[in-house]
């Protein structure tokens, strides 16, 4: 299954938003920021690559649910999808 376009265009958004933040973390470790800043960003960090997979997971469900699959590859879809969700939990 593939990401579809709209999709791709908001997770590659996400992503790079997480890579601006986890320059700024390893920014302020370097500079010898307080701990707990540190993990609050590091917490944000974590939270926009959930985001980023769940969109991936959630537009894989749509793509399951609307396909023209026989009802044997669809539940195939459908537990893959599952598998992926769960990895992400």
């Amino acid at each position: 299954m593939r990401i579809e376009g709209d999709t791709t265009v908001e997770v590659v958004k996400r992503l790079r938003r997480a890579e601006g933040q986890i320059r700024g973390v390893i920014a302020m470790i370097e500079d010898g920021r307080d701990c707990a800043e540190v993990v609050t960003q590091l917490a944000a960090v974590s939270r926009a690559l959930d985001r980023a997979g769940f969109k991936i997971v959630a537009s894989g469900l749509q793509q399951c649910m609307s396909d023209d699959a026989d009802s044997e590859e669809r539940r195939a879809n459908l537990d893959q999808m599952e598998k992926l969700f769960l990895s992400l939990a």
